[in-house]
């Protein structure tokens, strides 16, 4: 993050009614809302603010419950819960909001653009999951079961690096880092063990009622998905969205390859929003 986005940059805590959720805020302007996905921090958008920001936006990113600096005193974890969290910020904060959303947190702002269409002006998904791709039940379990223990901080951080295919970033083990000392948090690792069990059929469910313009992003190394390109192509064309298609990026190509994905979050936002 450049140093005039971090010295402008300002904390603060939305409440609900089981907990607090963390958020940060930078520059001024319309309202850009970025959710991160499972097991991960509101930082993860450290390369996406600074170039909204000083497209003359005012960028939230928040962290999920029971991550980050988030409470892991819900009793849901779920992209429903998610999704109802990111409504209540952009009601605090004035919206409408153009929603950033990645992994499960794309689940959540198609979720809340279907409960919320006032509310939310246009959506970002990247390495989205708005359905539950198909996967071997036993694979699914073992995955379960590796994040279900006290050594779940551990597994998650020897996962990370298969998720960044192409390029990671130079400060990865430092942002890893904060990862697992988030989830050594009291009752994190039991949060984050919830959230891996929860399904994105709910948000399957409400594609349909999702009327913002939507821009896509996947990366086409994505080890998430048997195929990142047709996940893509399918979530663009239900949602009647665009796709931007990143080579060699994986599940954060927001993070892989800023200087592709920065300029079209930029020219998406700059559209949707001269319509609001």
């Amino acid at each position: 993050m450049s140093d005039h986005i971090a010295a402008s940059t300002q904390s603060g805590w939305l409440d609900r009614p089981e907990g607090r959720i963390a958020y940060d805020a930078a520059g001024a302007g319309p309202l850009v809302v970025c959710v991160p996905g499972m097991g991960e921090l509101r930082s993860m958008y450290r390369r996406t603010t600074p170039a909204l920001a000083a497209a003359g936006y005012r960028v939230l990113t928040m962290d999920l419950r029971g991550h980050g600096d988030s409470d892991a005193t819900f009793t849901s974890y779920d992209d429903v819960a998610a999704g109802s969290d990111v409504l209540a910020l952009i009601e605090q904060l004035g919206g409408p909001a153009v929603v950033v959303g990645n992994s499960m947190g794309a689940g959540a702002a198609a979720w809340a653009a279907a409960e919320r269409p006032d509310l939310v002006t246009g959506l970002v998904l990247v390495g989205a999951f708005v359905r539950n791709p198909p996967m071997n039940p036993l694979v699914t379990l073992a995955f379960r079961a590796m994040m279900a223990g006290p050594w779940a901080p551990r597994v998650w951080a020897s996962y990370l690096p298969k998720l960044y295919p192409g390029r990671r970033p130079e400060d990865f083990a430092e942002h890893t880092g904060a990862i697992v000392a988030s989830m050594r948090r009291p009752g994190h690792a039991r949060a984050f063990s919830r959230t891996t069990r929860t399904t994105h059929a709910p948000v399957e469910a409400r594609l349909g009622e999702v009327t913002a313009p939507v821009l896509v992003v996947m990366g086409d190394r994505d080890p998430d998905f048997a195929d990142a390109a047709a996940e893509g192509r399918w979530i663009a064309d239900r949602l009647d969205g665009d796709l931007l298609l990143v080579p060699g990026a994986g599940h954060y190509p927001h993070v892989e390859e800023p200087q592709l994905v920065n300029p079209a979050i930029v020219a998406f936002t700059g559209r949707v929003t001269s319509r609001a």
